[in-house]
């Protein structure tokens, strides 16, 4: 095998394990997004409670603020009412204390219940906040055991990528060239053996001429169909 076979077919066989290494990243993507998806879906129903929470508390706030309003007028039409001598007058502002106090017992019932509110919109936060802490303690493990294995594979391709450039540092640049060219492609390897008398890749048929060429190793030929590199294999 000629030298320039043998150091293209190092340098596919370095860019392989990188590209192992890739793939061995991409499958711990999956895991670690369905721990982060369960994770957030936690987040979320803590977030949503807490803002129960906080419209509970305005809207007792607003019941407060309605009672006591209503109270201030009470009290001045209770005033108004010692003060005044008419019976005519005096008898409508009796009507008014009197539904005025109908609609202040509704807002002081509604103002009970809101409380209530407020206190099972706490409960509720309460248990979003555990079942939150029981995921994150319960994906604890696996977290580490995925952070683990990301950094063991991330140093392995590190040193992947450095063999991967001193081996391309041997390989002709002319040669590097066009087997760079043919790995930016759709093709995922750039040098393939001939299948019989046929592409490995595409399984197109090599010309006689240039498949004896290839089999004597006295140059290194590009398949019509499909352009990837072609050698015999031994």
């Amino acid at each position: 095998m000629r030298p320039e076979l043998e150091a293209l077919l190092a340098l596919q066989e370095k860019d392989q394990a990188v590209m192992g290494a890739d793939a061995a990243l991409a499958a711990v993507e999956p895991e670690v997004r369905v721990l982060d998806e369960a994770l957030a879906t936690a987040e979320q129903a803590l977030a949503a409670a807490r803002r129960e929470i906080q419209a509970a508390l305005d809207r007792r706030d607003e019941l407060e603020g309605k009672i006591a309003s209503y109270r201030t007028m009470q009290e001045q039409r209770r005033q108004r009412l010692e003060w005044v001598r008419g019976a005519k007058e005096a008898s409508t502002l009796m009507a008014e204390l009197d539904l005025a106090r109908s609609v202040l017992a509704k807002e002081e019932a509604e103002f009970m219940r809101s409380g209530d509110a407020v206190t099972e919109a706490e409960r509720r936060a309460a248990e979003a906040e555990k079942a939150l802490q029981d995921v994150r303690a319960a994906q604890a493990p696996a977290r580490e055991g995925l952070a683990g294995r990301r950094e063991e594979i991330m140093s392995g391709r590190e040193r992947a990528v450095a063999d991967r450039e001193a081996a391309a540092a041997s390989v002709d640049s002319a040669l590097l060239t066009r087997y760079e060219r043919i790995r930016r492609g759709k093709a995922p390897l750039a040098l393939y053996p001939l299948h019989g008398d046929a592409c490995g890749r595409c399984f197109t048929a090599v010309p006689t001429q240039r498949r004896a060429l290839i089999q004597r190793g006295a140059s290194i030929e590009s398949c019509e169909a499909c352009g990837v590199l072609l050698y015999a294999p031994e």
